[in-house]
């Protein structure tokens, strides 16, 4: 039963995670979009933004990939 807490806590952790990284992605897209419509300067912010995406991407993606290679390495014991 407490195995299956843990995992129920991790998905729900893990799905978190991805939806503040999607949704941080999508309000930066739509900020630049915006920016760009009123024709405003980009500014180090946005740069910064732009390279913070895949940060969080990445971030995300590797703790996907733990979270699975533990659940693999649990079905293996």
């Amino acid at each position: 039963m407490r195995h299956k807490a843990i995992f129920v806590f991790q998905v729900l952790s893990m799905m978190g995670i991805w939806v503040f990284v999607l949704g941080i992605s999508a309000w930066v897209i739509r900020l630049i979009r915006v920016a760009n419509q009123l024709k405003d300067a980009e500014t180090a912010s946005v740069a910064i933004s732009l390279v913070a995406i895949p940060v969080f991407l990445t971030g995300a993606s590797v703790l996907t990939y733990v979270f699975v290679g533990l659940q693999r390495g649990a079905k293996k014991n």
